[in-house]
């Protein structure tokens, strides 16, 4: 996300209201845990849910995100739609979001912005079209897409967006619609001490000792999801610290060819939610460079695929053309 002075820094994956990254995935699983306990409870006593207690779509405001989207992502995946009024390919993509919200029956909640009644927010999330469609599950920012996207597109995100949070936060939505059997969604399991530790040096910005720590981790438990996506993180908002995007960006129009200006502006693209374009830019890079350099590039760009996560289809295609390139 973009903050105002138009800088990133080591809270710009956070932000000003405060998503908590990779930490708040245990406690949201909780949370869910609960939250579901209570609609088999109500179930099991023939209370019928409230179907106004849980809205599938709702407008959202800069006093009303913390609660309407964080608290709530704990429960549900949020997908989030900045609109505006004059926006014309916004005029095909909301509606289609509303009604897939409905469809999809409590499995995601829609949150609307209008990007023109909350600039602070629009400035936030580094927002410089519309539409952009993003997504906050158990706290953390998911970057969904930009500009107009065919329904077929938009519902393989959407399949995706809930698989990971359920697989990946135990996150499953279920708001509005029919309770589950008691016990279907497994023990909530507490969350290691170590992974913990990680977490919340990343949160307070010390971003050496989250490194460290997740690192730690990963010497114990190689395959361990969770510490790899905190550290492809960490190791991301220390690269961009200190970086001005106008200047970087410049640098990066003027010489195609300098790899360490591309790389620089493929942090801030993916940082600022344009995944497609710091993947793009990347993948480019690497037909344009030879050797190390090549290497180098490459490496990168296979970084930033774990801060996204390797089921996002969005990384699924570009590992395709980064194939293309190479071979």
């Amino acid at each position: 996300m973009q903050p105002r002075n138009s800088r990133l820094n080591s809270s710009a994956l956070r932000g000003a209201v405060d998503l908590a990254a990779v930490k708040a995935a245990g406690e949201a699983a909780q949370k869910a845990e609960q939250a579901r306990a209570e609609r088999a409870r109500q179930a099991e006593a023939g209370i019928a849910p409230d179907p106004s207690a849980y809205p599938l779509v709702i407008d959202v405001t800069e006093d009303t995100f913390e609660t309407e989207v964080v608290q709530r992502s704990t429960e549900v995946p949020v997908v989030i739609d900045f609109w505006a009024e004059w926006c014309e390919p916004c005029k095909q993509l909301s509606p289609m979001l509303e009604r897939l919200a409905e469809e999809y029956a409590g499995r995601i909640v829609l949150a609307k912005i209008d990007v023109e009644a909350n600039q602070l927010l629009t400035q936030q999330f580094g927002i410089q079209g519309v539409p952009a469609v993003m997504a906050v599950v158990a706290g953390q920012l998911v970057p969904l897409f930009q500009g107009a996207e065919s329904e077929a597109n938009v519902r393989k995100v959407l399949d995706q967006l809930i698989l990971v949070a359920e697989q990946r936060f135990g996150v499953v939505g279920g708001a509005g619609a029919p309770a589950e059997a008691p016990g279907e969604a497994g023990p909530y399991l507490p969350e290691d001490p170590a992974l913990a530790a990680a977490h919340e040096a990343l949160d307070r910005g010390d971003l050496g000792g989250a490194i460290q720590a997740y690192q730690n981790v990963l010497v114990d438990e190689p395959g361990n999801t969770e510490a790899k996506l905190g550290l492809a993180q960490a190791e991301l908002l220390r690269r961009v610290e200190g970086l001005d995007l106008a200047t970087v960006r410049a640098a990066a129009a003027a010489d195609p060819k300098d790899v360490e200006a591309q790389l620089k502006a493929a942090d801030l693209d993916l940082v600022g939610g344009h995944v497609e374009d710091a993947f793009g830019r990347l993948v480019a890079t690497v037909g344009r460079t030879f050797g190390e350099d090549r290497d180098t590039v490459r490496l990168r760009l296979l970084e930033l695929f774990e801060v996204i996560g390797s089921e996002d289809p969005r990384v699924t295609a570009a590992r395709g053309a980064l194939a293309r390139v190479l071979f």
